[in-house]
């Protein structure tokens, strides 16, 4: 058990895949880690297995944008992912996907899975006033209906990125407290920029990034009260 001491310094490790998406919490906060992991699943869990193996965080929050499925969800918001699967692991024949998790290749109950879906058992689902949504992470994203059709089809999966599911994969495996924040910058398929809203979704991600530090801090401190 952490004595008081140490739960009132709290270790913080904030990850992103590219700077341009935390900068300016970056510029405004230097009381926590933060690594830059780049861009997609194989990058993320390697920067990141690395990190935690020598930060040993207290618990890891990994901000981003994110592409919409949903028309509940407008372009800005801000979320919280409560479930992520590996969107795009499993076999594709004569146009139909089939995940891993329901072929003969892999359980979907075997840990950190839960019938395929790596879910954040985190209290801050609780507290916090966001969202909270079910996510894919996919290796490629692109303008393809059918790609699209098929994830709604086995996920029904609200956003998608491409390093979520990494985070709680590790997450899980390494039992370490992990909460990953995503802005909504685009919706599935769009991939006409003129129509994404990159700006906005940052300024928002960073806005609620903060909430979401002193939100963690405040229910730590309560800890040693």
């Amino acid at each position: 058990m952490k004595s008081i001491a140490e739960i009132c310094t709290m270790r913080i490790l904030l990850t992103a895949a590219t700077k341009q998406e935390v900068e300016p919490h970056i510029i405004t906060n230097k009381t926590i880690d933060v690594l830059i992991t780049g861009v997609g699943i194989p990058s993320t869990l390697f920067q990141l297995q690395k990190a935690i193996l020598s930060l040993q965080p207290d618990i890891v929050i990994q901000a981003g944008i994110a592409g919409s499925f949903s028309n509940n969800l407008s372009l800005g918001q801000v979320v919280l992912v409560k479930q992520d699967a590996f969107g795009d692991i499993g076999m594709e024949e004569n146009k139909e996907f089939t995940p891993i998790f329901k072929s003969n290749f892999a359980d979907a109950n075997e840990f950190p899975f839960s019938d395929g879906w790596l879910i954040n058992p985190s209290k801050l689902f609780s507290v916090s006033k966001l969202n909270n949504v079910k996510s894919i992470t996919v290796n490629k994203v692109s303008d393809s209906e059918i790609q699209k059709n098929q994830s709604v089809i086995h996920f029904s999966p609200e956003i998608e990125t491409m390093e979520g599911a990494a985070l709680h994969f590790l997450g899980l495996h390494q039992k370490i407290s992990f909460i990953q924040l995503r802005s909504i910058s685009n919706t599935v398929g769009e991939r006409d920029k003129s129509k994404w809203k990159i700006k906005e979704a940052i300024s928002n991600l960073n806005k609620e990034l903060k909430i979401l530090v002193d939100l963690i801090k405040n229910e730590n401190s309560s800890l040693s009260n």
